[in-house]
C-alpha cells in the first residue's frame, strides 16, 4: 500500500493543491467566529410577568403558581426554577438538549395562553418570555451616568436612542437594561382629607380606573351609514390627573389634587445600578448564536460615538465589560503556544537529522496540515476558541511523528545507497499503512467521547 505514490510522481499537481489548501486554509480562517469556548446553546426560555404593588406572596399566588402549573404539561421541559419578588414574577424553563428552541417557544407561547384566564385581570401587560443561553453572558456592559438627569428620563432615552440601535447591528442579540426606573405617575392620597369627604382608597382607586380606560365607546349604525365613536379616555401627565374630578360633594366637583398629591416619579424607586460609586442605567449587550464576538464587539465601540451625540451633554456612556479583552488575551496567547510548538519541533528535527532537506519537509507538512483544517473547521460548523487551538496543537504532535516516522525511513534508504526517488517510494511503501493505523488508532482513543451525553458529548 502506498498513497504517497501518485504524489511522489506528479510533484507540480502535489504543489499545486498544496497550494490550493493554503489559500482555502486562509480563506476559511477569515471567516470562522471567535469565541471563548466552542458554540453550545442551552434551551431555556426566561418568562417575566410584571405586578407592580403586589407583595411575594400574591404574585406567588396569583402569578407564579399557575404559570408553572402550565408550564410543568409542556413535554421536554428538564427542568423549572421561579422566583417572586415584590412586583415581579421570574421563571426560568431548561429545556432537553435534543429539543429545538423554536418548538419550546411555540409550547410556552401556549402555555400562556392556557394561563391567562387564571392571572390577575388587572395586569399591565401579559407575561413577556425572551430565549436565553446562560452559557452566553453579556459581550459587552454599558453605563449611563449624569449628575442632572433623574433615572426614569435616563431610562426613556435609553429605550428610545440606545437599545433600538444597538440591536440592529449584525450579531448582536439580546439588548436589556438593568437598574432602570420607568417613567410613571404616583399618587399619593391624604387619608384625613379623604375621610372628610368620606372616601376611602377603594372609592379612590375605582374613580381612578373608571377615569384613565380606552375601552370601546360604541357606535351609531344608520339605514345608510355607520359610524364608530373613538375617543381616548387615558390620563397621559400629572396635570390631567390632578385635574381628574373624583366625586361630587354638596354640588360641587371634588378633584384628585385636593385629595391626595400627584407627582411625577417611577413605577419603582427601589430598583437601582451603581457604576464606580455613581448611580447608573447599565445596559447588557449578548451576541446572536455562532455570531463573531470580536467583530460584534467591534461593531459596537464604531457605533458608540454617534449614540453619544445623539444623547444629551449631561449623560455619560463609559464601557463597564468587554468580554473580548479576555479573549483576544487568550486566543492569542494560544496562538503563540502553536506557533512556538511548531517552530520548536522544526528545530529539534534539524539538530538530530543535520538535513536541510529533511528539516524543510515537516516545516512545510504541519503549518499546511493546520492551515487546511480551517476549511475543514468552517465546513463543521466550529469557531476558534481556546478547546479548537489546544486540539490543534495536540495535533501536530501527530503530524510530527508521523513525518519524522515517515523521513526517517526515507532516510535510511538513501544511506543504504538508493536515489532520493526510489528511497521516497520504497520508504512511503514500507511503513504507509503503518503510518495511517497509528493515526487511526489515536483517533480511536477519544471516539467515546462522541457517544457521551449532555453538555460533554
Amino acid at each position: 500500500m502506498n498513497l504517497s505514490r501518485p504524489f511522489i510522481f506528479r510533484p507540480v499537481a502535489t504543489s499545486l493543491l498544496m497550494l490550493a489548501i493554503l489559500l482555502v486554509g486562509l480563506f476559511a480562517y477569515r471567516l470562522l467566529p471567535v469565541s471563548a469556548l466552542p458554540k453550545f446553546d442551552y434551551p431555556t426560555i426566561q418568562v417575566v410577568t410584571l405586578y407592580p404593588g403586589a407583595s411575594p406572596e400574591i404574585v406567588t399566588s396569583t402569578i407564579t403558581a399557575p404559570l408553572e402549573r402550565q408550564f410543568g404539561r409542556i413535554p421536554g421541559l428538564k427542568q423549572m426554577s421561579s422566583t417572586s419578588s415584590d412586583g415581579a414574577s421570574i421563571i426560568t424553563l431548561q429545556f432537553n438538549i435534543d429539543l429545538a428552541l423554536d418548538v419550546a417557544e411555540q409550547d410556552v407561547q401556549a402555555a400562556i395562553n392556557a394561563a391567562t384566564n387564571l392571572l390577575p385581570p388587572d395586569l399591565p401587560q401579559l407575561p413577556i418570555y425572551n430565549k436565553i443561553n446562560p452559557a452566553d453572558p453579556s459581550i459587552v456592559t454599558l453605563a449611563l451616568t449624569s449628575h442632572t438627569l433623574p433615572l426614569p428620563v435616563m431610562q426613556k432615552l435609553a429605550e428610545t436612542r440606545l437599545t433600538a440601535k444597538i440591536s440592529q447591528l449584525s450579531g448582536v442579540g439580546l439588548v436589556s437594561i438593568s437598574g432602570g426606573q420607568r417613567p410613571a405617575i404616583r399618587i399619593q392620597a391624604n387619608p384625613k382629607i379623604l375621610a372628610a369627604y368620606n372616601l376611602s382608597l377603594e372609592d379612590l382607586r375605582i374613580a381612578i380606573g373608571n377615569a384613565n380606560s380606552n375601552q370601546a365607546k360604541g357606535g351609531f349604525d344608520g339605514p345608510t351609514q355607520a359610524s364608530t365613536l373613538n375617543s381616548n379616555d387615558q390620563l397621559k401627565s400629572s396635570d390631567e390627573f390632578r385635574a381628574m374630578i373624583v366625586t361630587y360633594r354638596n354640588g360641587s366637583p371634588v378633584r384628585l389634587a385636593d385629595v391626595a398629591e400627584v407627582v411625577d416619579g417611577a413605577e419603582n424607586s427601589r430598583l437601582a445600578a451603581w457604576a464606580n460609586e455613581s448611580s447608573a442605567l447599565i445596559i447588557n449587550i449578548q451576541r446572536q448564536p455562532g455570531a463573531n464576538v470580536i467583530e460584534v464587539v467591534d461593531r459596537i465601540k464604531r457605533l458608540l460615538p454617534q449614540l453619544k451625540a445623539s444623547l444629551p451633554p449631561a449623560v455619560d456612556v463609559t464601557i463597564l465589560t468587554d468580554r473580548t479583552e479576555t479573549i483576544r488575551a487568550s486566543v492569542h496567547d494560544v496562538q503563540l503556544e502553536l506557533l512556538l510548538s511548531v517552530a520548536l519541533v522544526v528545530m529539534v528535527i534539524f539538530l538530530f537529522l543535520r538535513n536541510v532537506s529533511a528539516t524543510l519537509i515537516p516545516s512545510v507538512a504541519v503549518p499546511l496540515s493546520l492551515i487546511g483544517t480551517f476549511a475543514v473547521m468552517y465546513l463543521a460548523g466550529f469557531s476558534i476558541n481556546n478547546l479548537t487551538l489546544m486540539a490543534l496543537i495536540v495535533a501536530t504532535g501527530f503530524v510530527v511523528d508521523d513525518a519524522i516516522v515517515m523521513i526517517e525511513n526515507i532516510m535510511r534508504y538513501i544511506e543504504a545507497g538508493d536515489p532520493p526517488l526510489q528511497a521516497a517510494l520504497k520508504g512511503a511503501k514500507q511503513i504507509g499503512f503503518t503510518i495511517i493505523s497509528l493515526t487511526v488508532s489515536l483517533i480511536a482513543v477519544l471516539i467515546p467521547l462522541l457517544f457521551m451525553g449532555d453538555v460533554v458529548g
